[in-house]
């Protein structure tokens, strides 16, 4: 007669899941983040190249938006 499991059999190591969650929470925070820097950046090239700005006003911009991104999600 054969057993039947009643679950997943791992094979190989044992899963850390400690360190799955902690890896899962800081790709979470990677993508959260990189995506605020990422509008910011969007938002800057266009005020660089669409306002009398010009380079100097899109760095502003970008900083102050990313600044403003990074305190908004914390």
């Amino acid at each position: 007669m054969s057993e039947h499991h009643t679950g997943p059999v791992e094979t190989g190591a044992q899963m850390d899941y400690a360190e799955h969650e902690r890896t899962y929470n800081q790709f979470i925070a990677a993508a959260k983040y990189g995506t605020a820097i990422l509008v910011a950046l969007m938002i800057g090239m266009a005020a660089g190249f669409f306002t009398a700005g010009g380079a100097i006003g899109g760095v502003a911009a970008f900083i102050v938006f990313s600044v403003i991104g990074v305190f908004m999600l914390r």
